[in-house]
């Protein structure tokens, strides 16, 4: 089975999956990595070196920035001359809107959020998540190419192989954009929680430390907020130790204690690192729906009842405030830093 499988960068960083959907690729025959971009040069020797047997690289000054006409054209005309059977893309929002346009052009469908494959015959069996991760169902595409975005930290990285080349092969850049890209600016500090291979989390606990004294004049919501930010604080030490990220309940970003972008759960975030830290942070279904796929999940909660129990591996009754810290230090004694 012949495989194209997207490289999605952004200003030469590439998604990890990028490279998981390369080792999944490989599974099934052939793995054909499509760069685009300027000046892709490192891209494409990564992309020989995770495994590929083949790039096809559309290196043009016009596909400098990520937009949807020109990119979508572009894929889509390379698989209408390659005729492959699959098309793999690590899922994120650019490669959403990217597998979307280009199924439209090929008159084929796009599988979303993929967590496994298996082949029945020559068909394609994708299984993934539904109703928020409650069900997982197994579905085909009708159409071919088959599509599909596969989920992050899901399939196996391969092992990089430092000088390995395959085949290069050069292709064209097709239709004009009708949108120009100004810039960029940052809305806020990114947070990676999909790539993260360790998150530490907080909840509504980190806000529960009275031996803390806020500043005067503060009001009972601030004071709070307060109390919350010292806790996230010992929260963002331990996770800068293991190189993580962090991460939040819903209480947590409801109560003002940090932003949006760090919540996982049913509204948040789905995530699979290979280590979880849920730090006062009780267990509502919502959030076990986003982080029960970590593979070691380890709880510090006051209380023994706490759903989330169930679903961790460790589990810790006691204060965070007073064990949190204490893990830090022996980590960096264990780390020898």
């Amino acid at each position: 089975m012949k495989t194209l499988v997207y490289i999605d960068h952004f200003k030469g960083e590439v998604q990890p999956a990028s490279w998981e959907a390369i080792g999944l690729a490989k599974k099934y025959g052939a793995a054909v990595a499509v760069v685009f971009g300027a000046d892709t040069a490192e891209i494409t020797k990564a992309a020989f070196e995770y495994g590929a047997d083949e790039v096809i690289v559309v290196d043009d000054a016009a596909l400098t920035d990520y937009r949807a006409e020109p990119y979508a054209s572009t894929l889509s005309a390379l698989a209408s001359s390659s005729s492959p059977d699959l098309i793999l893309f690590p899922t994120t929002a650019r490669t959403r809107e990217l597998a979307a346009m280009s199924a439209v052009d090929l008159n084929t469908g796009v599988l979303t959020d993929v967590t496994g494959f298996e082949m029945n015959g020559d068909q394609v069996v994708a299984t993934r998540p539904i109703y928020e991760g409650k069900l997982l169902e197994k579905t085909v595409c009708s159409g071919k190419p088959v599509m599909a975005t596969i989920r992050g930290r899901v399939f196996p990285k391969p092992a990089r192989e430092a000088g390995k080349t395959g085949t290069l092969t050069k292709g064209e850049a097709k239709a004009e954009a009708l949108s120009t890209v100004a810039g960029y600016s940052a809305a806020e500090s990114a947070v990676n929680l999909g790539d993260a291979a360790v998150i530490v989390s907080g909840g509504r606990g980190v806000s529960n430390n009275p031996s803390l004294t806020p500043p005067a004049g503060m009001d009972e919501k601030q004071a709070e907020i307060w109390r919350a930010q010292q806790g996230f604080a010992l929260i963002t030490d331990l996770a800068s130790l293991l190189g993580g990220a962090v991460g939040a309940s819903r209480a947590a970003v409801d109560g003002g204690y940090i932003t949006y972008a760090h919540q996982v759960g049913q509204t948040g975030k789905v995530v699979t690192p290979d280590l979880y830290i849920a730090c006062g942070i009780s267990g509502a279904i919502q959030h076990l729906v986003g982080m029960r796929n970590a593979k070691v999940i380890v709880a510090i909660n006051k209380d023994a009842d706490a759903p989330v129990f169930k679903q961790a591996r460790y589990g810790v009754v006691g204060d965070l405030f007073a064990i949190v810290p204490a893990l830090t230090e022996a980590m960096k004694k264990k780390m020898g830093k």
